[in-house]
């Protein structure tokens, strides 16, 4: 996982729950998973604050792989996906997606 994978990722889900800015009014928060052990990290800053989107400087240094000359955080395990949490739960951008669409649908049937 690194910055290239995570623009590819908004790429594809670009106009869709799959991103931060399109589903954050449903509560989602950005985060990655670690498929090695199921271990959620949320997205943060490198100085610890959480991030409206996501950003890999600031995972934990277990997960991380490459940094640049200034320390910067350029690559981490092949194990980290990118998601969302809502509710204590992880959904992976597909996920997301699928949950947004379908609450959008029930909220424009209902008005």
């Amino acid at each position: 996982m690194n910055q290239s994978i995570l623009a590819h990722e908004n790429a594809v889900f670009k106009g869709t729950g799959g991103l931060s800015a399109n589903n954050r009014s449903l509560g989602f928060q950005p985060a990655f998973r670690n498929n090695e052990n199921g271990c959620i990290y949320a997205s943060r800053f490198p100085d610890g604050r959480l991030a409206p989107i996501h950003m890999i400087d600031g995972l934990p240094d277990e997960l991380v792989t490459a940094r640049s000359a200034t320390g910067r955080v350029t690559s981490v395990k092949a194990s980290v996906q990118a998601g969302f949490t809502l509710g204590g739960d992880f959904y992976d951008r597909e996920q997301a997606a699928s949950y947004s669409q379908a609450r959008l649908a029930i909220e424009a049937a209902c008005h």
